[in-house]
């Protein structure tokens, strides 16, 4: 184990559940997590594959939501029907 001072930079997200490196931040909800999770340098973050939702420190690298970052679906068609068909 090294004795490096950014040991706590270099951290990469771990879920403690499934294992995955895959997470997104989460929106925080309540005063506690609005106010004072900030003070202690925590984040609420998802694991992007079983959706357990944990604090980590603000330094741990995670992805934007998928809410954040724009509509992955299909663009529409310009000149398309705006008629509702089924």
């Amino acid at each position: 184990m090294s004795d490096s001072p950014n040991r706590f930079l270099d951290r990469t997200y771990l879920c403690r559940d499934c294992g995955s490196e895959v997470a997104f931040r989460s929106r925080r909800r309540t005063f506690t997590e609005r106010f004072v999770l900030p003070l202690l340098l925590l984040q609420p973050v998802r694991c992007g594959e079983c959706f357990r939702r944990d604090y980590r420190l603000i330094f741990t690298p995670v992805r934007d939501r998928m809410s954040d970052t724009g509509k992955l679906g299909p663009a529409k068609q310009p000149g398309a029907s705006q008629r509702n068909v089924a």
